[in-house]
């Protein structure tokens, strides 16, 4: 048997990401899609209010919104992200994620392996 790096997800067949996540009312819903040493891919759904709080990862952070907006800190800067857009949290700095309305995002978080 072939050994898969990405998982949660169908091979071979074209699929619609933002609906690969479903909104719960008062959750946030993950799906990981990869998890490695140097790099991890996960799918979010926030519900409106929603939020991660204040914390630092080991490598460079990209979030890409798929729908809805996000509040997401950096340090000591908000930033109002909505869909479409992206922005990138710096390894070892504090971020905060809020849903100002239900959001879907694509996280991807890359480690460095030295």
């Amino acid at each position: 048997m072939e050994k898969h790096f990405i998982k949660n997800i169908d091979f071979a067949k074209p699929l619609e990401f933002e609906g690969l996540v479903d909104y719960e009312e008062g959750r946030v819903v993950s799906r990981t899609l990869a998890q490695g040493k140097a790099l991890s891919v996960t799918l979010f759904a926030f519900d409106k209010g929603e939020e991660i709080s204040s914390h630092s990862a080991g490598g460079d952070a990209m979030v890409y919104i798929l729908d809805g907006e996000s509040e997401i800190t950096i340090g000591d800067e908000k930033f109002n992200v909505k869909k479409g857009e992206t922005i990138v949290m710096p390894a070892h700095v504090a971020h905060a994620l809020l849903a100002v309305e239900k959001f879907k995002m694509l996280l991807v978080v890359v480690f460095s392996l030295t």
